[in-house]
């Protein structure tokens, strides 16, 4: 794969590397594949690295949607599990670098991709039914679920990318008080007001004209048209931009706005804002933040250059070159955390 340009063309390039060979979700076996092993014992830092394998799986979402996901494991005990919730329209494939070096780490991991995005997309999203508030009510909580339930000696806890940590709030609040840790990373309210400059009128522009009209006219949102990695259900871009329309964003939903969740997630939780980020704005993640009030919460804003690259942008916490800079932090950030008594 040759180095992106930008975070839109390394998104568009990892989700065409997702498409290759794909089959139907429906055609595919409810069984696990054969493991892949991943990378020998080495040493990075203060951490020892283990060699890790990964296994295709398939989850069910209590309404019966079948989920598309990748199991990493350690070669040894796992020490915790962590699931990986994506941003919107990325699909998992473009975490397996972050979920491979927690693995390396010790960590079982859990990447999925959700209802009507990657693997767990039907041929034709025209006439598929589905809502943002879903991947939170239905595919989170079926993710968390099981990994709880193959590794239910550990500590689980959540890396919850840009949308991921919205609607973590979504899923069971049994699943929540039980976590040790979340650590987000671009995650944040999506309200147009939250935006400053130029900035501001793109958001306008997106939420009250280019996401309804898009979806209007072709049944499904094209993100893979504007580089923006896959296209969305109907249903899940109409509720985005109703919410990006709200002042309360996502508490525009009265399912938002009564979901226990957000108020009983009590674990400590790292939000990191990135400086050079347009589409996760310092005041948006600080927002989303204040909207899990009983979580031990802290923001941790960094830029390109603490990371030692030229460019983080909204996805560039992800990326490889990150690992020896923040995703070390971020591992030894999830490591530490642990719920509360």
């Amino acid at each position: 794969m040759r180095k992106a340009r930008s975070d839109s063309v390394y998104i568009v390039m990892v989700k065409r590397e997702a498409r290759r060979g794909r089959v139907p979700l429906a055609n595919r076996p409810m069984t696990d594949g054969a493991p892949r092993r991943g990378m020998p014992a080495t040493r990075r830092g203060s951490a020892t690295m283990q060699s890790h394998t990964s296994e295709p799986v398939h989850l069910r979402a209590a309404d019966g949607q079948v989920l598309a996901a990748t199991h990493f494991l350690p070669e040894g005990p796992a020490r915790g599990a962590v699931v990986l919730a994506s941003a919107t329209g990325v699909p998992r494939r473009f975490y397996a670098p972050f979920a491979a070096y927690l693995a390396g780490r010790g960590h079982a991991v859990l990447t999925f991709d959700y209802r009507g995005v990657g693997e767990s997309a039907p041929e034709r999203l025209r006439g598929y039914e589905a809502t943002m508030a879903q991947w939170g009510t239905q595919d989170l909580a079926a993710a968390l679920a099981w990994m709880a339930e193959r590794h239910p000696e550990v500590p689980q806890r959540v890396v919850g990318h840009s949308v991921g940590g919205q609607v973590l709030g979504l899923a069971p609040p049994e699943r929540l008080e039980r976590l040790a840790g979340v650590l987000l990373v671009a995650s944040q309210g999506g309200y147009w007001g939250m935006w400053r400059g130029a900035g501001r009128g793109v958001m306008l522009f997106t939420w009250y004209a280019l996401i309804p009209g898009m979806t209007a006219l072709l049944g499904y949102l094209p993100m893979r048209r504007f580089g923006q990695g896959e296209d969305l259900p109907a249903g899940v871009a109409k509720q985005w931009a109703r919410w990006g329309r709200h002042p309360g964003y996502f508490l525009a939903d009265e399912e938002v706005r009564s979901a226990p969740g957000y108020a009983r997630l009590r674990a400590p939780l790292r939000s990191y804002a990135v400086t050079d980020d347009a589409y996760a704005p310092l005041t948006g993640v600080q927002w989303l933040v204040s909207r899990y009030p009983n979580a031990r919460a802290e923001v941790r804003s960094v830029s390109p250059a603490e990371a030692g690259l030229r460019k983080l942008g909204h996805f560039g916490f992800f990326r490889d070159k990150a690992r020896d800079s923040l995703w070390a932090e971020a591992a030894q950030w999830l490591e530490a955390a642990h719920s509360p008594a």
